[in-house]
């Protein structure tokens, strides 16, 4: 399964490319990294982007007008296909978690985080949850020790697993971390099988987790730690032509709109994205809902970027890889749009 999904990544990336994409000029002179950012899109410019839950927020809405002079949109998420992409000059932003920038960057890919989203009150509103196999005893974060994870590189489940070990008072040789891509219905199903004994789960695969398996035994725990992170990233390089920086900044505002309208209008979203455009019931939907509690928006990225770097030198101290700083990650001229562009529109 993830060999194909990887297959179908690298054949859009190819397609992409093969479109142009992000290889084209934007329409504009190439611009300073500390050069204010334009506030208008001139003709001509474009912009490929990787964030399909966006995409139909704004159709949703009725705000996707807004945009499409100057946004194609591309079916590709995650760090993964947002990374080879990149790197075929095909993509301009990809949506991601928190871990994406920081393994680009330790790769030679210099990208830079343009926009931030959180959820309020993180702690009682995770993405994941630990999943814990059938019959395996896990109650606490200690239970772990001597315990087979599942751990994926690269990625923000892997990170959560290292932040875990770390906050149970652990280290990588107290457990067997078990390398499996953290794809789809992987997790669930390794543990279902007992391939590992605990792994992150996130979304409704909490939910369909317990449903079907909890009859075996099969339980969660919650990790305690801030996992709430999604951010929109770009190539440096898009910054640096003027019309790609103007189409970006006007695409992060709509982005920072469309947050917004989803926070607002829920039996919407549940039906046109969650029903209609990804197949879930209308429960799973609501159940979705009801855990991502509300989105938090901020013009001020500097807590974030405090936790970014304990997130650096964590992953730094346990991968070997050098240590970064957690602001040269953030674009800051873009610290404002979004949440200026959502209480513009509130008006």
């Amino acid at each position: 399964m993830f060999k194909k999904q990887l297959a179908l990544a690298a054949a859009a990336v190819t397609l992409l490319a093969g479109c142009g994409g992000a290889a084209e000029a934007g329409g504009g002179p190439k611009l300073a990294l500390d050069a204010a950012l334009p506030t208008s899109v001139p003709d001509g410019a474009k912009i490929v982007v990787g964030d399909p839950t966006t995409q139909k927020a704004l159709e949703l809405s009725g705000q996707i007008d807004k945009v499409s002079k100057f946004v194609q949109f591309a079916n590709l998420s995650g760090g993964p296909q947002t990374t080879e992409a990149f790197r075929a000059k095909a993509l301009d932003v990809g949506a991601v978690a928190e871990i994406p920038p920081i393994h680009a960057t330790w790769t030679g890919l210099p990208v830079k985080i343009v926009a931030s989203k959180f959820r309020q009150d993180a702690l009682n509103h995770p993405i994941y949850q630990l999943g814990v196999a059938p019959g395996v005893q896990v109650k606490t974060l200690e239970d772990l020790r001597g315990k087979k994870i599942a751990y994926s590189p690269g990625q923000a489940q892997g990170a959560l697993v290292l932040k875990v070990l770390k906050k149970a008072g652990l280290t990588k040789e107290d457990v067997k971390l078990v390398e499996l891509p953290s794809t789809g219905d992987i997790y669930p199903n390794a543990l279902a099988a007992k391939q590992v004994e605990v792994a992150p789960i996130g979304g409704v695969s909490i939910k369909r987790y317990l449903t079907k398996y909890g009859k075996d035994g099969a339980t969660t725990i919650p990790h305690g730690i801030r996992d709430d992170a999604g951010h929109l990233y770009t190539l440096t390089s898009s910054l640096e032509d003027s019309g790609k920086a103007a189409a970006i900044r006007a695409y992060v505002a709509a982005w920072g709109v469309a947050q917004e309208w989803i926070d607002k209008h829920p039996k919407e979203w549940i039906e046109g994205y969650y029903v209609k455009d990804q197949g879930l019931t209308t429960a799973d939907g609501q159940w979705l809902v009801d855990n991502a509690g509300h989105p938090e928006i901020t013009s001020d990225w500097s807590a974030a970027i405090t936790r970014q770097q304990e997130t650096i030198d964590l992953l730094s101290k346990e991968t070997g890889n050098k240590d970064i700083k957690a602001a040269d990650l953030y674009d800051l001229r873009f610290q404002p749009v979004a949440a200026d562009a959502i209480k513009a529109a509130a008006k």
